[in-house]
């Protein structure tokens, strides 16, 4: 009888969302995963090397092979990226920041992994979409994750009324994020578009120092300035 070849396992492996000590916010497994594997799929060659050698700084980089994964990359290449799990190699899947797999183009990997019987395993990370959800007060028994809204002024404003309704409506809390250079754009977009009364919670730099968090009316907000520009940010609103 013919014995099925021994597969790699894929290794969902979260990154940092800043610069700060990972250990600060990983747990020791995802040292210990880091250390033994030296197949990876990134997005970004550099800063996957740096989030290695932090993790473990005693680990080669000679060592890595690395398969970069991103907008440029054309369909036809992922079978080449998961033949090490085919051959028996683990491989590690890493974001550029944050958690692979969520709002990451990683996903199209971890669904072939599956197709091909392979064994995808989580770690323990930051997602700074749940921790702003978690400090947001809001309903985190029912929320919509959206991305990014649309960029013309006419929809993204009909967009937001849009989510603004269905919160409302559903008693659901409503995510998105946006290019982090346009965030002051967006809010002050929120500001103007949205009801007074609606709750916006603005989530920014989440487990770096400069972390900022707070939840208040629109019309609250209306009387504060923050500046928000070419910080990573979570935007959640909510009508009760």
């Amino acid at each position: 009888m013919k014995t099925a070849p021994l597969l790699g396992k894929l290794y969902l492996i979260p990154t940092t969302m800043g610069d700060c000590d990972p250990m600060d916010v990983f747990p020791q497994t995802i040292k210990r995963c880091v250390d033994l594997i030296d197949y990876y799929v990134v997005e970004n060659d550099k800063t996957a090397r740096k989030s290695i050698k932090l993790v473990c700084p005693e680990k080669k980089q000679s060592e890595l092979k690395l398969f970069v994964l991103n907008k440029h990359t054309e369909t036809q290449d992922y079978k080449d990226f998961i033949k090490p799990l085919l051959d028996g190699k683990n491989m590690g899947l890493m974001s550029e920041a944050g958690c692979p797999g969520v709002a990451d183009p990683g996903a199209v990997i971890v669904k072939l992994a599956h197709e091909k019987g392979i064994q995808v395993i989580p770690l323990v990370g930051p997602s700074s979409i749940l921790l702003a959800m978690m400090a947001s007060g809001m309903n985190g028994q029912s929320f919509t994750f959206h991305g990014y809204l649309p960029i013309e002024k006419d929809e993204k404003k009909a967009s937001l009324k849009s989510l603004e309704r269905i919160s409302f409506e559903k008693n659901q809390s409503q995510i998105f994020i946006e290019t982090p250079y346009r965030n002051n754009k967006l809010l002050e977009d929120l500001i103007q578009t949205l009801h007074p009364e609606t709750h916006l919670c603005i989530a920014t730099d989440i487990t770096l120092p400069t972390e900022y968090i707070k939840t208040k009316k629109i019309s609250a907000w209306k009387k504060e300035t923050v500046d928000l520009h070419k910080r990573p940010t979570i935007f959640i609103i909510h009508k009760m």
